[in-house]
């Protein structure tokens, strides 16, 4: 129970290895819903396909020999939407109320829409349920175009969709921003301007519980979480510190880093994050240079191109709208060293990057000469 008229009816999964088919997820996903339970019943949202009969266990021990009157879809991904189809042949009395464009998405993915039990709700409509008043706010792009969010005016709560969401089941204890900013970044990191938006709206609500569809409930310290959520999408600095992402074929672009990395530390730089592209967990890449304020990139010249693993990486950044950081090159090649230059040309389309003035080119095997640019692009990048 999270207030004495709103209930949990989500389920854990701890079978998926793989969250959307890309996302390593070690402690599982968590796929909320929720019920309110009113002189009128409104379920908001359902749950994966897998995990129909437990949800429907869970409802059915909520409603207490009742029935639903609405289901209220916020967002059509598969993962919160598979068993609407499942609660309205269950429950035929049952409206389902959602946003105009998402019943068209309802047809494509189980054949129905719902033509004659459903309610098109719009930005501002609200919906009385008793003591609960619902105001939807429509949140497009946050991150499909379908996507509202809900407030409930009662009991202050915002049912905020993905928004606010992390990766992990909600029966494993694990850091909150971790894995909210690593699934932000991944998920919803294009989608800045839209968020940004929709934050300004929330401002104007009086919130006092955050419920989303991923993770936990909030309910204490909004502040800590809506501040977060702030620096994320307006692509601000959240930690102090330089991450340094880097290929090495066969090891020397690796000591570059190694060398660069301990030049840092022994000046004072509090956090050094290094990424091996070709080893780590690319989301936490990905999260790592939006969370810092400045980024290093080191990787070989190959086949007259960048190195496959850093060519990936930054197409990621720069399709999730990467942008206001500082950013210093390290290049290797034994006989035309170009990769600086096509890292430049795939960074060209970000908005306010400033690059080191020192790019370090390695010709196969680090040099005295290269040392020494090593510690000056050091002192370079602390000087600030």
């Amino acid at each position: 129970m999270i207030t004495k008229d709103i209930h949990y009816i989500g389920v854990n999964d701890h079978a998926i290895d793989l969250f959307e088919g890309q996302y390593i997820v070690p402690n599982g996903m968590a796929y909320n819903s929720y019920v309110i339970v009113d002189e009128k019943i409104a379920v908001l949202d359902t749950v994966d396909a897998r995990f129909g009969e437990e949800w429907l266990k869970n409802l059915e021990g909520v409603l207490g020999g009742r029935t639903p009157d609405y289901l209220i879809v916020q967002h059509m991904e598969p993962d919160h939407s598979s068993n609407i189809v499942r609660l309205m042949n269950t429950y035929p009395e049952a409206v389902v109320v959602s946003s105009d464009k998402s019943f068209p998405m309802m047809k494509q993915f189980f054949g129905e829409d719902f033509s004659s039990r459903r309610l098109a709700i719009k930005d501002g409509d609200t919906l009385c349920l008793g003591t609960h008043t619902l105001t939807f706010v429509a949140a497009p792009m946050v991150h499909w175009p379908e996507v509202m969010v809900t407030y409930d005016s009662a009991d202050k709560v915002l049912f905020s969709a993905d928004g606010f969401g992390k990766f992990g089941a909600l029966d494993v204890e694990e850091d909150w921003a971790c894995e909210a900013r690593r699934y932000y970044f991944g998920i919803v990191g294009k989608y800045g301007a839209q968020v940004q938006k929709l934050l300004a709206r929330a401002a104007a609500l009086d919130i006092r519980m955050i419920c989303p569809l991923h993770g936990p409930v909030l309910s204490e310290n909004l502040g800590y979480y809506l501040n977060l959520y702030n620096i994320w999408s307006s692509y601000g600095v959240e930690s102090e510190g330089i991450v340094i992402a880097y290929t090495s074929v066969y090891g020397n672009t690796g000591k570059a880093v190694e060398l660069l990395r301990d030049e840092l530390v022994r000046l004072g730089c509090k956090k050094v994050a290094v990424n091996d592209l070709a080893r780590c967990d690319r989301a936490e890449a990905v999260e790592d240079a939006f969370r810092y304020g400045t980024v290093v990139l080191a990787t070989t010249t190959y086949n007259g191109d960048i190195f496959p693993f850093m060519r990936d990486f930054l197409h990621e950044l720069t399709e999730r709208g990467f942008q206001k950081k500082k950013i210093a090159l390290i290049e290797n090649g034994t006989w035309a060293p170009v990769a600086a230059k096509k890292m430049r040309g795939m960074l060209e389309g970000s908005r306010e990057l400033t690059f080191a003035e020192h790019t370090v080119t390695i010709r196969s095997g680090l040099t005295d000469a290269n040392r020494q640019e090593i510690t000056e692009l050091a002192c370079e990048l602390l000087a600030e």
